[in-house]
């Protein structure tokens, strides 16, 4: 189950990704030179089998413009640099247990791509994102395609502006893993009707402290 240390990280996840967002092709810029007012607006984790990789789904809310928009930034944690992803390295941090962690945008990792295919299938239990040893069960997947669990490959991974498509390699096909970027809640009935062949739906906190929920990530075919 996943661990979450009461600790410091020197700098912030939150620091780092001040400095990241607006490197992306899907960050809103505000304007006037605003630079970016990240704050945690909720998310959820996984873990790796192997407890090697931390995995975090994260809800990012950027104050810095008049529209507060909230980003989805899935992060991977790892004890040494990731061959062949230097591209989507974020940044290091000093933890104040684990030591110094390498952070990534977790679309490009393929620990992280394989376990959220696995909870679109129902083979992952979502863990609570500030608790340790704490499912989550306001995070849901679901899943139309055939075929049963097996090893999942990264073939390519494009980033436009309102997801990042990764598409993979599984047992039963090539699937397009789509991770939402700009999180949006859902419209009523969005759930039953004009399904893609798989998504994960999560909650997160809205500026007036309300919760909303939305898709986090859709499997398309």
């Amino acid at each position: 189950m996943a661990v979450v240390h009461r600790t410091t990280m020197t700098p912030g996840k939150l620091e780092l990704l001040a400095s990241w967002l607006p490197t992306q092709p899907w960050y809103q810029d505000p304007g006037a030179g605003r630079a970016p007012q990240p704050a945690r607006a909720g998310g959820f984790r996984l873990d790796d089998p192997q407890g090697e990789v931390g995995i975090e789904f994260m809800a990012v809310r950027d104050g810095a413009g008049d529209r507060p928009v909230t980003y989805h930034v899935p992060l991977t944690y790892r004890g040494a640099a990731l061959d062949g992803a230097e591209h989507a390295l974020i940044g290091t941090s000093e933890h104040g247990v684990l030591g110094r962690r390498w952070i990534y945008d977790g679309a490009h990792d393929p620990v992280l791509v394989e376990r959220l295919y696995a909870l679109v299938r129902g083979e992952a239990e979502p863990q609570a994102q500030s608790e340790s040893d704490t499912p989550d069960p306001s995070v849901t997947g679901w899943y139309a395609g055939a075929g049963g669990p097996g090893p999942v490959t990264i073939l390519g991974v494009s980033a436009g502006p309102e997801a990042t498509d990764v598409l993979v390699r599984t047992p039963s096909g090539r699937p397009t893993l789509s991770i939402r970027r700009i999180l949006r809640p859902a419209p009523a009935g969005e759930d039953t009707a004009d399904r893609p062949l798989g998504h994960v739906t999560a909650e997160w906190t809205l500026p007036d402290a309300t919760s909303a929920r939305g898709r986090y990530a859709v499997v398309l075919a």
